[in-house]
């Protein structure tokens, strides 16, 4: 077909299904200066699929600003070092059933049918590529470089963002609504033990989320920590950039071996986790943890071909210290010296940890103050979550919070345990992203209810012209 037919494509299908009618929510200004609708913090997969959502429902006036530069949005050509996604290839996302806009419409029209039939998983180069034409052929309004440091509620259902970065279009903007599309990381921060923190000078590691020098370290020796796919990601991309050996430190006795995300694509658990009751939301995102996701097979064969792979199961870290220019390591089965350590422990999830949240974090109820698991279940980690609706919102702790989170929404892993991993998992998107779209669209039509229901009662336009004598 070829890229330039697909887009025209794309245009007759958007025309079909009235993409691009008149919007429908009345303007509002404050200062003197027009109120955005909603503003998307994330230009990632997320922010593009709610923003492509809005633009569906005629929500037009919308913005959408990520801090990186354009073209590298995300982890997928940033910090991920995975060869390929992990998500089976069938599984659509943010195309919203719009078939010309999937991505295997953009790589056929490229390469052709039989490309997609030799293909396994998507390259997460192909997969970035890929969003960037998303992006470009819906004519997205994406600003980059810029960054939220705070939300600044203002009363009356209005919210004022301060911004940072030479691409923000000014140092305040005001919105209705602010959807946080930050990704995993979103929900709170990447995760790096007290142990290692306070233990090493920052130039001997890394957390596998920031950039790291794999040119600086060829012909050296790698400790990771972790036992979860990222660390074998890391591992497999640390010794083909020619790392001499690469030491994999697991805490438990054996990896995981049961991915329970699969489970969840067959059997409708992703898109109706939110209609669950309480104790099996909880439940659920428990045994999700307790499982972790195992890497893929083809990246640990990958890892384990090289000759300088090495693992050490049932090695929890128990101490770490700075020797000899590089790290001591002390395990149950062992002590261990390598050049540099890169730590693939994951994130937590906490509102607090959240710095654009502080002026309305300490009114996010939380999960662990609507819900007692019983003892056998019960985990600070999943307790500190946020506790949302299913439209992605934040519920307040107290009256003082409810206006200040009106508008709020967190479409990022801290809706995991309400919401499961629909706003976490490539393979939850298409259910997740019309949920948020249609709670923004609710609520800024609620919001402007006297002035619709207003317009509809005046409404006197003949559409009947036709006349006839009175028989």
């Amino acid at each position: 077909m070829g890229l330039q037919a697909l887009e025209e494509q794309v245009k007759r299908e958007l025309e079909w299904l009235e993409y691009g009618g008149p919007e429908w929510v009345p303007h509002r200004e404050h200062d003197g200066e027009r109120v955005l609708d909603v503003v998307i913090v994330g230009g990632g997969q997320c922010g593009l699929g709610i923003a492509f959502g809005l633009l569906r429902e005629r929500i037009t006036n919308i913005l959408v600003i990520d801090e990186n530069p354009e073209g590298l949005e995300g982890p997928w050509v940033t910090y991920a070092r995975m060869v390929t996604l992990r998500t089976p290839k069938h599984l659509t996302s943010i195309d919203l059933g719009v078939p010309s806009l999937t991505f295997r419409a953009w790589l056929e029209a490229q390469a052709g049918p039989e490309a997609w039939e030799k293909l396994d998983k998507i390259p997460r180069a192909d997969w970035m590529a890929y969003l960037r034409w998303f992006r470009r052929v819906l004519d997205l309004p994406v600003v980059n470089e810029t960054r939220l440091d705070l939300i600044e509620p203002l009363g009356g259902g209005l919210h004022r963002l301060h911004l940072e970065g030479p691409g923000a279009p000014a140092k305040t903007l005001t919105a209705r609504k602010v959807v946080l599309a930050t990704g995993i990381q979103g929900g709170g921060e990447w995760h790096v033990p007290a142990m290692i923190r306070e233990s090493l000078p920052k130039r001997l590691y890394a957390h596998s989320s920031e950039r790291i020098d794999f040119a600086a370290l060829r012909g050296r020796r790698i400790g990771i920590i972790g036992g979860g796919a990222s660390a074998f990601d890391n591992a497999q991309h640390a010794l083909a950039e020619g790392a001499a050996e690469v030491h994999v430190f697991v805490r438990r006795g054996r990896l995981p071996r049961v991915n329970p995300i699969r489970q969840m694509e067959r059997s409708g658990m992703i898109g109706r986790h939110a209609a669950l009751p309480d104790a099996d939301k909880y439940a659920v995102m428990k045994h999700f943890f307790r499982h972790n996701q195992p890497p893929t097979n083809d990246t640990f064969a990958r890892a384990a071909a090289y000759p300088g792979f090495r693992l050490h199961l049932g090695a929890p870290l128990a101490g770490v210290r700075e020797a000899e220019g590089g790290v001591e390591l002390e395990t149950p089965k062992g002590r261990f010296r390598v050049d540099y350590l890169i730590v693939c422990t994951g994130l937590v999830s906490d509102p607090a940890l959240r710095p654009e949240l502080r002026l309305v974090e300490p009114h996010i109820l939380r999960w662990g103050d609507v819900y007692r698991a019983p003892e056998d279940l019960a985990d600070p980690m999943l307790d500190r979550h946020p506790y949302m609706t299913p439209g992605y919102s934040f519920l307040s702790r107290d009256e003082e919070g409810r206006e200040k989170l009106r508008g709020i929404f967190a479409f990022n892993y801290g809706a995991l345990v309400s919401n499961g991993v629909t706003a976490s998992a490539l393979s939850g998107m298409k259910y997740g992203i019309p949920r948020i779209v249609s709670a923004i669209a609710d609520e800024l039509f609620l919001d402007e209810r006297e002035a619709i229901l207003g317009r509809y009662y005046a409404y006197d336009e003949p559409e009947f012209t036709g006349m006839m004598e009175d028989e």
